[in-house]
């Protein structure tokens, strides 16, 4: 009985020391597979909840991170840089393509179909402005021209002592006192007649016929019948731009402009016109077409619309399906006026 009691306890340390070595082994074999292996719980066609095991490919191992002095490696400086002189993108042909660069992807949409289906559409971004669009006019373009006008300045120009006295007329500058204003002003416009004046027409096109019966001047520019407009005024009034049309019948009607003031004394003169020139269709006639400024808050308050010597001694010169023809220019015409307003 003594013998047997130190045997028992032997057996059981040595089955103790075996547990603790057989958990070990577990825990190590179980960290090692749980490293590389997962699970996912899912349910089959029967309702049963299955489990099924991931496993992920062994990590690469990693290469020397040592750099190696025969092959620098790139700096970050040159790994950022998308862009240099060579392949710089143009702004314009980038915008034509909707700002989608070469080798990227296109942009999509994702949409339902009738059947339930989603279905994916690629497009091209639209980059047209809204007046490309036509949802909105464009901005209305002033004609060029030649414009003189009353001056600003009330000092005169006077010529230094000793200077050209031909260094004005190169610079193109006139003297004090004898602008193309003033000498055209000699003459007109105080003693024009006011019975036969048009009204300016805000709301509607209006047109005006230079004939025969139309009162005629001797301007310093040529003799010419003329028309003659009163523009409205008013505390409310605001300037505005006048779309000029001068329609072609048996010849073409050149129009120039002077805008008067109250007392019919000439503020600005708008001559020389680079007018545009739209073609006939079936249902009118070709015209000249002309957009001037008016400025009734600065103190005009008439406009005469006359013709050049000079611009009867030319033509105009057009190309149509018939081909390229002259319009000759005459002192006689139609006239079609109207009030463009800008939002």
């Amino acid at each position: 009985m003594s013998n047997s009691r130190p045997l028992h306890r032997g057996a059981h340390i040595a089955s103790l020391t075996l547990a603790v070595v057989l958990l070990a082994g577990c825990q190590g074999s179980g960290g090692t597979s749980s490293s590389r292996e997962g699970y996912f719980t899912w349910v089959d066609d029967q309702g049963r909840v299955q489990h099924s095991r991931i496993i992920r490919e062994p990590e690469p191992e990693t290469e020397d991170p040592r750099p190696d002095p025969g092959h620098p490696s790139p700096s970050a400086s040159d790994e950022d840089a998308e862009f240099n002189l060579e392949n710089y993108p143009d702004g314009n042909e980038l915008e034509r393509r909707g700002y989608v660069r070469p080798g990227e992807p296109q942009p999509y949409f994702t949409w339902q179909d009738a059947d339930g289906n989603i279905r994916t559409s690629y497009y091209q971004p639209d980059t047209r402005s809204d007046v490309e669009k036509g949802r909105i006019k464009p901005p209305v373009q002033l004609t060029p021209a030649s414009i003189y006008q009353r001056s600003d300045s009330p000092d005169p120009v006077v010529e230094r002592e000793g200077g050209d006295p031909d260094a004005f007329a190169i610079l193109g500058v006139e003297a004090a006192g004898d602008s193309f204003l003033e000498r055209w002003a000699e003459n007109c416009c105080e003693a024009f007649g006011r019975g036969d004046v048009e009204d300016w027409h805000s709301d509607r096109e209006f047109g005006l016929t230079v004939d025969d019966s139309s009162p005629a001047h001797s301007f310093i520019t040529g003799h010419s019948h003329y028309r003659l407009v009163r523009i409205p005024a008013g505390a409310g009034r605001r300037d505005f731009i006048m779309r000029l049309r001068s329609f072609a019948r048996e010849g073409m009607f050149v129009p120039s402009v002077a805008f008067l003031d109250v007392a019919m004394k000439p503020v600005r003169i708008v001559t020389d016109l680079v007018a545009d020139y739209v073609p006939e269709t079936w249902h009118r006639r070709g015209y000249l077409e002309s957009f001037i400024p008016v400025f009734p808050g600065h103190g005009e308050r008439w406009m005469v619309i006359f013709t050049r010597d000079e611009d009867l001694r030319g033509q105009t010169v057009i190309e149509d399906k018939r081909g390229p023809r002259a319009i000759e220019h005459s002192r006689l015409g139609e006239l079609g006026l109207a009030e463009i307003r800008e939002r």
